[in-house]
């Protein structure tokens, strides 16, 4: 008995699950297994004298254990989901308010807290929480006809912006600013609003860089290099541009590259210069072409719910999605300054790879195919 219902309720998840969704979120899993093992095999074994297989063994517990994520979060009753999504934001933000007191600090930058088994980057796992926050108090009801929402959504974003930049972090930072100003925006805000809350933003932060000048210069320092090679470093950016114009359409072949091997966490940070130089800039064309495919899907998705909840924070979460596989490109392509942006689902990471597996659940778990209303 039991066992007929578990494959009924097996079934059932299958049948009512977007498969075009769920096969692309697979197949990006599947590709950074490939490009995580095609990237740090001479890394691990050359350069840090471990086994060949050491990063691209982690790379493959975190990825089983994302995809585990993934398929739960999508197969929960979506009321329940709903209901979890203020514990888990406050439980996510506590973490990575916890960074600043007993954080790790790699590279002037204390961003990850050290759990013993691996050391979790908390604001990876709080983005797509912080989408759904959002929403949740944009989608309040006592809320509905007061224009307050916006203002306290805001002070979300606020608080959240003020922990990345004590760490510090403005790639983050600006990602997130990015995606809450398109998810006010989808839920009706003046665009009076946003040009206010924007101008607040740009105050406060050229506030910081000239009061705190030995904190956040260096994005001073970025931005003039960005804007003037001569003034400055540009060897990360650079080879990056340099391997992707070395790699031409069809690339130099697998294992061939050399961006890997002269630059610092080329395998998170510079992916795409990596696949484009060993497989070609029509692999990486492929590959961003899946995320606009993706998003696709979730807005067209979005015009069959009666939930103005779920259509929302799909919006959100395909926003942030977009945006931050777009940072990620314009960085290795030398179009915008250096961030410090993983590419979702294909970047080396644990803490990326669980924060895409969130988000990408919980996008499954809303684009369903439901015959009953939401609560």
């Amino acid at each position: 008995m039991l066992e007929n219902s578990f494959k009924f309720q097996l079934l059932n998840y299958w049948r009512n699950i977007d498969k075009k969704i769920l096969l692309s979120f697979l197949f990006l899993f599947f590709l950074g297994l490939f490009f995580s093992f095609s990237s740090t095999s001479s890394l691990a074994g050359e350069r840090l004298n471990k086994d060949y297989y050491f990063f691209f063994s982690k790379h493959l517990s975190f990825t089983i254990l994302a995809l585990l994520i993934m398929i739960s979060i999508s197969y929960v009753d979506t009321s329940l989901l709903k209901r979890l999504i203020i514990p888990l934001f406050a439980l996510s933000f506590i973490c990575l308010a916890l960074v600043p007191i007993i954080g790790v600090e790699v590279n002037g930058a204390k961003r990850w807290l050290d759990l013993y088994f691996f050391r979790l980057q908390p604001i990876e796992i709080l983005k797509p929480f912080f989408i759904l926050m959002t929403v949740k108090i944009l989608t309040l009801e006592k809320l509905q006809n007061s224009q307050v929402k916006y203002f306290f959504s805001f002070l979300l974003l606020c608080s959240v912006i003020i922990l990345l930049v004590d760490q510090p972090d403005l790639g983050q930072s600006i990602l997130l600013t990015g995606s809450w100003v398109f998810t006010v925006f989808i839920a009706g805000v003046s665009i009076f609003y946003i040009i206010g809350f924007f101008s607040i933003f740009l105050i406060s932060l050229t506030s910081l860089l000239f009061l705190l000048p030995e904190k956040f210069g260096y994005i001073i320092n970025r931005l003039i290099t960005f804007l003037d090679p001569n003034q400055g470093d540009r060897f990360q950016s650079s080879s990056a541009l340099d391997a992707i114009k070395l790699g031409g359409l069809t690339g130099q072949g697998m294992g061939e590259g050399i961006l890997k091997e002269s630059v610092p966490e080329a395998h998170t940070d510079y992916v795409i210069a990596i696949i484009s130089e060993e497989y070609g800039s029509i692999v990486s064309v492929m590959i961003i072409s899946i995320f606009l495919y993706i998003s696709f899907r979730i807005i067209k998705n979005c015009f069959n719910q009666d939930d103005f909840f779920v259509k929302i924070s799909l919006c959100g979460l395909a926003t942030l999605l977009i945006f931050q596989a777009f940072i990620h490109a314009g960085v290795n392509t030398n179009l915008i300054p250096t961030t410090g942006m993983t590419l979702p689902f294909l970047s080396y990471g644990g803490s990326s790879l669980i924060g895409s597996a969130i988000l990408a659940g919980v996008i499954l778990n809303y684009t369903k195919n439901k015959s009953y209303l939401y609560d």
